[in-house]
């Protein structure tokens, strides 16, 4: 059995990532690297509209791996002997490749996503079987609150707090579980309607 992954969130914003493959597969993993403000180059033969009308610099060739030169991450969205093409060349440069259907050469993976109210979940299946890891993000979507950018702010000017009063960490969470409980308890309390 391989050792399990290692989960975190990267910050891409001005970071150069590169994308192989010009599809439709590499446009839908290009909108979420252009969200995170990656600058994104992309290396594909044939480039379909949605990424031609992107804000990304194009190659239209075959991928060389001086691409990966200067790059923090790697997206390999073509062809299977492509996108095998990418990782090798990458583990020469110890740049992580998210190799798209291709878990058993993919060295990052990308997981099931839920963004509301500053709070970010992902889902990995590790490569597996992502249609599950989506359904689990449409099961959790259902039940996180929507006022979950209150319970985040909350959550901040509680931990700015415990800061200044030198709390240590052990302290910290059930205070937090306690300011969370008030603030629903002060919700519940509301006359229906009423914000």
């Amino acid at each position: 059995m391989s050792a399990p992954l290692y989960p975190m969130f990267l910050k891409l914003a001005a970071r150069p990532v590169l994308l192989v493959g010009g599809g439709p597969v590499a446009a839908s993993r290009l909108r979420p690297l252009l969200e995170a403000g990656a600058r994104v180059t992309v290396v594909a033969l044939k480039v379909c509209p949605e990424i031609e009308r992107s804000p990304v610099v194009v190659f239209r060739r075959d991928f060389v791996p001086a691409d990966l030169d200067g790059v923090w991450l790697a997206v390999a969205a073509a062809t299977p002997e492509a996108n095998r093409r990418v990782v090798a060349a990458a583990e020469e440069r110890a740049v992580f490749v998210n190799a798209v259907d291709d878990a058993a050469v993919a060295t990052a993976y990308t997981g099931g996503v839920l963004r509301r109210g500053g709070v970010t979940i992902a889902v990995s299946t590790e490569g597996r079987a992502p249609a599950l890891a989506g359904l689990l993000r449409e099961g959790l979507e259902a039940v996180l609150p929507e006022e979950i950018d209150t319970w985040v702010s909350e959550a901040h000017a509680l931990r700015q707090r415990q800061r200044a009063e030198g709390r240590s960490f052990a302290e910290r969470r059930p205070q937090l579980l306690d300011a969370l409980n008030a603030l629903y308890e002060s919700r519940r309390s509301r006359p229906e309607g009423a914000s």
